[in-house]
């Protein structure tokens, strides 16, 4: 690269989030121009590196190292050589490593630069089928339960559709709390995106919770794609109550049955709706 002023240049490199075939030509061009790429694994990025002949040398830098690895980077770039971050997929620093590198390095007064392309967040929401004017990138919630749910509620009255990110252990308990908390929202799950069993479930959350039930297993990171909270749906404790009382004098549903269908219907929380009917029972 140019070496014509003081220090180098940071490039953040977005790479494929499966399909090797996902990245721009501007991004290989950096990738071979660079002196040194630091990479989230090293063994996972030279296979990319490897099939477009980049021969560039690669450090780690991960989530457990970024502290320790920044100095040493800066060094680099004050001395005049560029340095591309890159990830195991998409674009670092959206809930990968990076963001401590980043903010250090333009801190310094050092030039940092993106290198646009893939991200699971962006790719999802595209086919998702849910409102993209406006939305909010949650990334992964905390694995602890009572986190989760105070994130959940955090969240819970916000318009824009909701973005997260979790793994395929985990993303059936994550529904389930959110069917607890958020009521029956529209939603998608995009699984493996890119790849070889890329899959789109578009619904309900209880239509997608009952698809992966049905499931021997569930594999690849999963991005879930919640819709907002519908303003023109929202009703208050008396009318809630009134709708529980005539669903009451017509239906033979349980109370977990009754509380499921009009958290579905009315976009409420699960649990919301629950407790009322217990209130009313009582």
């Amino acid at each position: 690269m140019d070496h014509q002023h003081s220090s180098g240049t940071l490039y953040i490199v977005a790479t494929p989030v499966g399909n090797l075939e996902d990245i721009t030509f501007r991004a290989v061009k950096i990738l071979k121009q660079v002196d040194l790429i630091a990479a989230e694994d090293t063994r996972h990025s030279r296979k990319l590196l490897s099939h477009y002949g980049i021969q560039t040398k690669l450090i780690s830098c991960h989530e457990h190292n970024e502290l320790s690895k920044t100095p040493g980077i800066i060094i680099q770039l004050k001395n005049g050589l560029d340095v591309a971050l890159i990830s195991d997929a998409g674009t670092p620093s959206i809930s990968d490593p990076g963001y401590k590198l980043v903010t250090a390095v333009a801190k310094e007064e050092i030039s940092v630069i993106p290198i646009p392309g893939c991200s699971a967040a962006i790719a999802g929401l595209s086919v998702s089928g849910l409102p993209t004017d406006s939305f909010l990138f949650l990334g992964f919630l905390p694995k602890k339960q009572q986190k989760k749910k105070q994130a959940l509620e955090a969240v819970k009255n916000q318009t824009p559709t909701l973005i997260f990110y979790e793994s395929p252990r985990r993303i059936k308990p994550l529904i389930n709390s959110m069917l607890n908390l958020l009521g029956d929202r529209k939603a998608c799950l995009a699984r493996e995106i890119t790849k070889l069993h890329e899959e789109y479930i578009r619904g309900n959350l209880s239509d997608i919770l009952k698809t992966l039930e049905e499931k021997e297993s569930i594999k690849g990171e999963c991005s879930l794609f919640v819709q907002g909270q519908l303003e023109e749906k929202t009703i208050n404790e008396k009318e809630l109550k009134e709708i529980i009382l005539a669903k009451l004098s017509t239906t033979d549903l349980g109370t977990s049955g009754l509380a499921k269908q009009i958290s579905k219907e009315f976009n409420l929380s699960k649990k919301q709706v629950y407790d009322m009917i217990l209130k009313i029972s009582s």
